[in-house]
Formats: C-alpha cells, structure tokens, sequence
C-alpha cells in the first residue's frame, strides 16, 4: 500500500495571531508587506555555495586590516596581521615588503631584511623591496649590502629620488668608515612623496620594542679559530633543502622551515664584521655548522654586537705574525764566512807550488778554461796513453787511437787483471 506524500508547504500564518492587539499595528510595519495580509514563507532559505578563492579572499582582507592598522600607527597589530596574511596564502611579494616596513618600524631591522630579501625572490623587479632592505641595512650599518640593493632597486625605480637620497648617505657612511672622518647627514629634497614621508618616518623615528626573550628551538654555540667563527646549531636530522643561511656584512640570517613543524629563525648582528662570499655553512645529520670569515683578526666574545664590550678586543696572534725570538749575548764573535771564503780563495791563488802539486795545478787550470774540444782531447788522449800523453788538439788525436809514451828511460807494460 502505498502512501502519497506531499512537499511541506509554506505556513502561512495570520497576523491576528502572532501579537497583542496593541502591537499589531508595529509589528505589521516592520514586516514585508504582502497584499494577502500573511507573513512571507517561513520555508528554510535554500543553502548558498561559499565564494570561490575563500583563501585569497581572507589573505586580501587581512592585508587591508594590516594596512589600516599600520596608518594608525599600530605596527605590532600589522606585522601580526601580516603574518596572518602570508600563512593564509597565497604568500605575495607585496605582502612580505609591506610587512618588512612594519618591522622597520618596529626597530626590528634583522627581520625587515629577511621579509625584502623573500619579496625580492618573489619578484626581482619590485623596487620598494631593494628600498626597504636598503634603509634596514643602513640602520644595521651593513653599508656595502645597502649600497648594492639600493642600486639594483634603482635600476627599476624610474628615477627615483629617495634612491638617490639613500644611496649617498651610504657612500658618505662607507667613506666614513674608511677615514675615521664625520659625516654630515644628506638633506631631504624639498618636496617629497607621501610614501617618501612614511619610509623617512620608519628610519628616523623607529623606536625598537623590547619583547621578553623566549627559548629558542634550537641550542646554538661558538668558537673563535685565528681567520673564523665557528658556529654550531645543534639541529638533529633537519633537511639540507630546509636550511637557508644568508651572509651579511655584520648580519647572519638561519631560517630552517621543516613541514609541520614550527619554524626556526636566526637573525643577530654579528659581533664584528664578516666577508660573506668566504663564508659558508654545512647541513649535518645532528647539526648545521656555519664558519664566518673574520674581516678581521679579531677574538669575538660574544656572538650577538649587543653584548660586545666597549674596549676593542685582543687580535689573535699568528705565526706569520708573531715577533721574532729575542737575540741574547754571547761570547763567541760572528764570523763573516763570505769574507772567509773569499779569503781561502785568493790564499789558493797565490799558494806557490813545488813538482808533481804544481804540475796537477797547471793541468787543472788548462781543463778549467779549455773549450769542449780540448777537454774531449784531453782526457781521450790521458785515457787512451795510460796517462803518458796529455793532448789538447781534438783534430790530431780525434780520429785515432792514442799510443802510450813513456818518459825516457821507462818501459810500457800491460797489465792483466
């Protein structure tokens, strides 16, 4: 037996019946009017499918509230709000160079470098990216490294002048470090952008918020070597593909990123200055060893410039370095041998010799000076003569077998062995 359904209907309600008459009047206004006089259906709304691109849409949003925070001088809340941006993804180069601003404002220069060195892998030819590592490196006092990225920016800027601004206080900084000289500040052009004003702002009036420090990831340790710095973080079994390491003039920057796993990063200022393209770094299985190259031959106390002392450290002395051992008193007078040998010489120029000494000296003296042919005849000739006949002439003895002559009064005998 079959039993026929039907579909629910709407319900449909009189007004008499839902209010007091006293309210009638003022509930009927506020609902949809309808010429029957009944409420609207009441039938469940049909279920709406959610946006396409839910996730850019949210990463979007969270930019626009960075934004707005970061105009109300909120910086904290923007780089929070960054960041959320960046995890919800799709993570954009604008996003990490807006972010690195608000670092920059925040006083955390380290961090701003790394956010404008990941914009500019996103995209190489963003030229506010090479503009705010630029001004970051300048307050990390990583001129050179300033110098380079504020001149590759320059290259896609247009003309910009807060380039150019920038890029002569880095030179006047660099000349300072090199003549010990003061350096007067650049002066700001006359008229300048609404952006030109904020990045100026983010430099000049930057105050560093003081987090309470936390335990880090990874335990990390030091040891100073005569040309190096050897730096150990004791990370077991991460990925050699998870470890980026970014050398610095006076900055080190270790991020390891395992999947699933809460990030590591490593930012200090050095506490001296380093040569990045000697330095290097190695992935082991129960580390990652990192061996800065010193610019200079200095014992490093610390790691981090924040702990580094007033007074200059000692320089580490090397053999090629080291004083010469101290002469002590002796004795015995030095001896000249050069003026000795030359002495020996001309006492055995001048020794007059008497018979078969004199005859050895004379025979000696022909041999010394004689040409190739002469010595060939002399000594064929003493060989072949059993030492009777001693000739100079090649031509004469060359071509023939020399006979033994012996001195008068003398017999010639073979010997057999």
């Amino acid at each position: 037996m079959e039993v026929s359904r039907t579909p629910p209907r709407a319900l449909d309600i009189p007004i008499s019946s839902l209010a007091p008459a006293h309210l009638r009047p003022r509930l009927f206004c506020s609902l949809t009017k309808s010429t029957s006089g009944r409420l609207p259906s009441l039938s469940p709304p049909a279920t709406q499918p959610p946006p396409a691109g839910g996730g850019a849409m949210a990463a979007s949003d969270l930019g626009g509230k960075a934004k707005e925070a970061f105009v109300d001088d909120d910086f904290e809340l923007a780089a929070e709000l960054y960041t959320q941006a960046i995890d919800a993804g799709p993570a954009t180069a604008d996003l990490y160079a807006d972010r690195a601003q608000a670092h920059i404002k925040l006083g955390n220069y380290t961090e701003a470098v790394a956010d404008a060195n990941k914009a500019i892998e996103l995209d190489p030819t963003m030229h506010k990216a090479y503009y705010r590592k630029g001004a970051a490196c300048i307050k990390l006092e990583e001129y050179q490294t300033a110098k380079t990225a504020l001149e590759l920016g320059s290259s896609y800027a247009n003309g910009d002048s807060r380039f150019t601004r920038l890029l002569k206080e880095c030179e006047e900084r660099i000349a300072e470090e090199a003549s010990q000289a003061p350096v007067k500040n650049a002066e700001a052009p006359a008229t300048a952008t609404v952006e030109d004003k904020e990045d100026i702002a983010n430099m000049e009036n930057a105050q560093p918020v003081v987090e309470p420090p936390s335990k880090p990831k990874y335990r990390h340790d030091f040891y100073n070597s005569a040309t190096d710095v050897v730096l150990t973080i004791f990370a077991k079994g991460v990925p050699a593909d998870s470890v980026v390491v970014d050398f610095g003039e006076q900055m080190l920057s270790v991020s390891i990123e395992v999947p699933g796993e809460e990030p590591y990063h490593f930012q200090p200022r050095l506490f001296a200055k380093i040569i990045p393209e000697k330095s290097k770094y190695q992935v082991l299985s129960t580390k990652v060893e990192i061996r800065l190259a010193k610019a200079e031959q200095l014992t490093w106390t610390t790691l981090d410039y924040s702990g580094r002392p007033k007074a200059l450290p000692q320089k580490i002395s090397t053999p090629a370095e080291t004083a010469p051992r101290p002469s002590y008193p002796s004795s015995k007078s030095k001896k000249d041998w050069d003026k000795l040998e030359a002495e020996v010489k001309k006492e055995e120029k001048d020794e007059k010799l008497d018979g078969d000494a004199a005859l050895n000296k004379f025979f000696r003296d022909i041999y010394k000076d004689a040409d190739e042919d002469m010595r060939r005849a002399m000594m064929k000739s003493f060989v072949e003569s059993n030492g009777t006949v001693l000739s100079t002439n090649w031509k004469d003895v060359g071509s023939k077998k020399v006979e033994g002559s012996p001195p008068d009064g003398m017999e010639l005998k073979k010997w057999e062995y």
